[in-house]
């Protein structure tokens, strides 16, 4: 399940909107309310539909199955008689989850798992396992088992106990820093935007934050969590101790086995749902949250929610927690509007950015903090999305009304009955189900205006996630995307290709807001997900604070990324690399037009195979190509075997790549070498495939222990991702983070010591002072020093 529905339901949906008539498709089009949309999409929904629904939902089963739990705890006894006791743990969740209440394969899966965990020396965990084991009707003739372990387990926590209390309080400066950072993480986290920003609105870019006053690098802007957020499956984010082998065996976990479906915290024994075997928790406490917020909805429905996709459970969620109350207070000041107000000037294509947010007047100029309104006045453009698009949202979400109806009593927060005096109550059950069915097309309204908002407004959860074997001696890592959510406060931040913030997300830890409390209205205990944005270069009074919505300069061409941007939020980006991007070509442009023929020169950082000077494009007669800019040589080369050439080289990378990851290093090495060695086309030090291979070189020598050589490669590595993200990015920040653990590893005291400060500085700038990071650095520093 991704963010869209699954492929069978879209064509389906498509086939329906082709067979319409005519005038019932100029009606659907010609629609300006999103209250009209969906009573109209209502009355299209025909048993076919929900036919087709049945069907495929069919093949998204979420119900409880216990030759699928027996299968679950036959896997992690595989993997805990190899002693990949996390990979064993998670198999045995699985179990767990499968398992009906009460069934002697629940007792033995939660048995199983707290073997593993003890052996993970998650003692307590594993008590708690036992204890559900016995509730459940463990095996008699098995018990033996469950008291020798608990009794190791109380020994285990005992003698740790006692270590804890003959240790001598902290005196140093660095483990009072230590306590500082874990009082301030146990704190409560101060939500909101800093004294130095403040809320703007216009005609063109609706909502939106500036700078008050200077804002210094590295500053925090804001604190938000996300009003409601969906996890992503089949994002693959464990793997075993031995990477890519275990994966071949399919001992790959998704990020929702491991990760808390309420507020994605990371656990190795989740709590299960008891109805489905899809939905787990991290506590007893987001389990019942959840339960009361969405999932006593969501969990009868879960396979038609997973065909359905990401962005309508998303839309649910949010419509359910928000309750009936809410949703009519902010509809309230729209009631008597025909659709969303639309500027009066230019659009976006003439601003610095993206308007995401309604324009309308009230609710526009002012900040609801974390609050219901907050969202549900986030622009939905309606009339910006192709007839097709509104059709295949209004008839999901129609659908979906029709078997929430059907689904049983509604949540607290949208019993009517709960929001009428007591006077005005009635005894009689029927009435009260008529009265509920007849103002139950509100929460299908309030979905499908979500779903609409969500296409433009949804932020991906990102995090670095471990890549290769976990025993590996040096860790690389890649970004992956694990939730969808909707940030109240993030949402006001408009786009640029080179923004002028970092952003980074923590799930089930947090820190300590760094601006004063005074300014802010929300706070909450540091548990769940939230977000830190924070100033990546100095930003002015009057200056707009701009995020990145995906298409980044240093990453795409301007042509792609200003398509993506059009398809997908309806505006032509015109920030400052696009502005002078487009300035340069139309120079480029015009000095081509004046020579009617001559070479046209730029930088592509590609070296010529004869001599090692570097190619320029060439241009001549409407024929592209590249030429050496050494006179002596002017070596020419064709833009199909440039293309060509480069194309191998990225094969091969992924070749070594793929090798690395299943701990064959040595052959990676040759790959490498060969690639690189071969006649033809030479890639600069500053082409960013050059910085890939140089990477994968790196890692290869560093798994092989030749430290000196991996630090080498890395350092040339370092050098193409500056020209490519710049001095003071985050990219070059982790990379010179990962050459100081290969100087440290060496024992190269010298070269470790003075990247250091580098690689402290750029992580400050984009994480803060408190990322994990840093404290290993630390930690690094210490010991080199000591």
């Amino acid at each position: 399940m991704m963010d869209l529905p699954c492929v069978q339901w879209q064509d389906h949906v498509a086939q329906k909107w082709i067979g319409l008539d005519p005038e019932l498709k100029e009606t659907l089009t010609s629609l300006r309310e999103i209250d009209e949309l969906f009573k109209c999409a209502l009355t299209l929904i025909t048993q076919d539909d929900l036919d087709m629904v049945k069907s495929i939902s069919s093949g998204y089963s979420v119900q409880k199955d216990a030759q699928l739990a027996a299968k679950c705890r036959e896997r992690g006894n595989s993997s805990f008689k190899t002693r990949d006791h996390a990979a064993a743990a998670l198999h045995y969740s699985q179990g767990i989850c499968f398992a009906h209440l009460g069934s002697e394969q629940l007792s033995l899966c939660y048995a199983n798992r707290s073997a593993a965990l003890y052996h993970l020396q998650h003692c307590q965990e594993s008590l708690d396992d036992i204890d559900k084991a016995l509730k459940n009707g463990y095996p008699s003739h098995l018990l033996h088992k469950l008291e020798d372990r608990r009794t190791q387990c109380l020994k285990h926590l005992s003698a740790g106990q006692k270590a804890k209390e003959d240790q001598p309080n902290p005196a140093s400066k660095n483990n009072k820093a230590s306590d500082r950072v874990k009082g301030a993480s146990a704190g409560l986290l101060t939500f909101g935007i800093c004294p130095q920003a403040a809320l703007g609105f216009s005609s063109e870019k609706g909502r939106h934050l500036v700078a008050a006053e200077t804002i210094a690098a590295g500053e925090v802007i804001l604190h938000d969590r996300p009003y409601s957020c969906v996890l992503i499956p089949g994002i693959e984010e464990v793997k075993g101790n031995g990477g890519r082998q275990h994966a071949q065996r399919g001992v790959l976990f998704g990020v929702e086995h491991k990760r808390c479906h309420r507020c994605l915290t990371e656990t190795l024994c989740p709590v299960p749902c008891e109805g489905c075997s899809y939905s787990r928790y991290c506590s007893t406490s987001c389990q019942r949250d959840a339960w009361e917020e969405h999932h006593c909805w969501e969990c009868p429905l879960g396979a038609d929610l997973n065909m359905m996709g990401v962005m309508s459970q998303l839309a649910l969620r949010v419509t359910l927690k928000a309750g009936l109350k809410n949703v009519q207070m902010a509809r309230d000041p729209i009631r008597d509007e025909h659709t969303e107000s639309e500027p009066s000037g230019p659009k976006s294509e003439s601003s610095d950015s993206s308007p995401r947010h309604s324009n309308q007047t009230n609710p526009c100029t002012s900040y609801y903090g974390d609050s219901y309104s907050s969202v549900f006045h986030l622009r939905h453009h309606l009339n910006r999305h192709s007839p097709d698009v509104r059709f295949q949202c209004a008839v999901t979400i129609a659908t979906l009304f029709l078997k929430l109806s059907k689904a049983g009593p509604p949540p607290a927060a949208w019993d009517l009955s709960r929001h009428l005096p007591a006077d005005s109550q009635s005894t009689d059950q029927e009435e009260d189900t008529a009265e509920w069915s007849s103002n139950l097309w509100l929460l299908g309204s309030a979905v499908l205006r979500h779903v609409l908002q969500l296409r433009c407004n949804a932020q991906a959860i990102l995090m670095l996630q471990d890549t290769g074997a976990a025993n590996a001696p040096v860790q690389s890592s890649r970004e992956i995307r694990i939730a969808t959510a909707i940030f109240p406060t993030l949402s006001l931040l408009n786009h640029s290709c080179c923004p002028n913030t970092s952003l980074v997300f923590n799930t089930g830890t947090s820190v300590s807001a760094d601006f004063s409390e005074s300014v802010t209205e929300y706070r909450s205990t540091a548990r769940g997900v939230t977000v830190t944005i924070r100033a990546s270069k100095v930003i002015a009074p009057g200056q707009e604070i701009l995020h990145c919505y995906g298409p980044h300069s240093s990453r795409m061409a301007t042509q792609q990324r200003q398509r993506l941007l059009q398809e997908q939020y309806y505006f032509l980006c015109q920030c400052e690399a696009c502005t002078l991007q487009q300035q340069q070509q139309e120079e480029e442009e015009e000095e081509e037009e004046g020579l009617e023929g001559r070479q046209q020169w730029s930088g592509v950082g590609l070296l010529c195979g004869k001599c090692k000077g570097s190619l320029k494009k060439i241009s001549e007669d409407g024929v592209k190509g590249f030429i050496c800019s050494q006179s002596s040589c002017a070596h020419r080369v064709s833009l199909s075997e440039v293309s060509h050439r480069l194309q191998k080289i990225k094969v091969d990378l992924e070749k070594a790549v793929d090798l690395l990851e299943r701990e064959r290093p040595d052959e990676a090495l040759r790959l490498l070498r060969r690639t690189q060695s071969q006649p033809g086309l030479i890639l600069a030090e500053t082409h960013p495939v050059q910085g890939e291979l140089a990477d994968a070189t790196a890692r290869a020598y560093a798994t092989m222990g030749d430290w000196s050589n991996a630090a080498s490669h890395l350092e040339r590595s370092a050098v193409a991702i500056a020209s490519q993200y710049g001095e003071d990015s985050i990219e070059l920040g982790r990379q010179l983070f990962k050459l100081a653990q290969l100087h440290f590893n060496g024992g190269a005291r010298g070269p470790a010591l003075s990247v250091i400060p580098k690689v402290r500085q750029l992580l400050c700038l984009h994480e803060g002072p408190l990322c994990h990071e840093l404290q290993e650095l630390q930690a690094m520093e210490d010991c080199l020093q000591g």
